[in-house]
């Protein structure tokens, strides 16, 4: 069997370069690949989206390049990269040539579930306090003016991509799930976490990694633990 590879969806504002630390913990247990969203990174000029059909849309063809006739695929995703790889897990099940052996969904509610005390349309201080409630910090490039002009615009467009989302589909996918979660998260309890048993036809587990809502950022040895866990072997 050729080794599994995970497919890593950014969360709101991150670039595919986010998960680039990730790569020398993998060891040979599988690879670890990246997506890339619009608006950030070597796509910076892109204007990003604000839809996430439309997002999973604009990715797929990046997708098939990467995992069509390879090895197993798990899909990855972290907060908005959670519903965004669901979303993209409903159109791989339909792909013949892709071998979708689980998704690992990550410091998420069930994909049915809206984010109260929403942050769009706030202005740009409170704005930025709202998401730094929500993610437990603040990136250090916000305090720049400048940095802040230019990033602004794409994490805006990604949180109003989040708080909008509405499932594309509401049968339960035909693949194991795996819902992880740190065990500080103030954002996403337990019971939110395990929301995702519905989402799948398959097996179900829920799991949790030390840390708070970015424990991904902060702890990720323990991330990577449970990726090897769930790739085929």
């Amino acid at each position: 069997m050729s080794k599994a590879i995970v497919l890593c969806v950014p969360f709101a504002g991150a670039g595919a370069s986010v998960f680039r630390p990730w790569v020398p913990l993998c060891g040979d247990g599988f690879e670890l690949a990246a997506v890339q969203l619009p608006g950030r990174e070597q796509r910076f000029a892109e204007e990003p989206h604000r839809e996430a059909a439309r997002a999973v849309e604009g990715l797929l063809p990046e997708v098939l390049e990467r995992v069509s006739g390879a090895g197993p695929v798990v899909l990855f995703g972290h907060s908005l990269g959670a519903v965004l790889s669901y979303e993209l897990a409903h159109r791989l099940v339909a792909i013949d040539d892709v071998d979708l052996a689980a998704l690992v969904v990550s410091g998420s509610p069930g994909p049915w579930t809206r984010r109260e005390n929403g942050a769009s349309g706030l202005a740009d201080e409170e704005f930025l306090a709202r998401v730094k409630e929500f993610a437990g910090y603040r990136h250090d490039a916000l305090e720049d003016p400048e940095m802040r002009e230019l990033l602004l615009p794409t994490l805006r467009a990604d949180v109003e991509m989040h708080e909008s989302y509405v499932p594309g589909s509401d049968d339960p996918l035909p693949v194991p799930i795996v819902s992880v979660r740190g065990t500080n998260d103030v954002l996403v309890g337990v019971e939110e976490a395990m929301e995702w048993s519905k989402a799948t036809s398959r097996d179900f587990r829920f799991v949790e990694v030390e840390g708070g809502h970015m424990y991904p950022i902060d702890n990720p040895e323990g991330l990577i633990r449970v990726l090897a866990d769930v790739c085929p072997r």
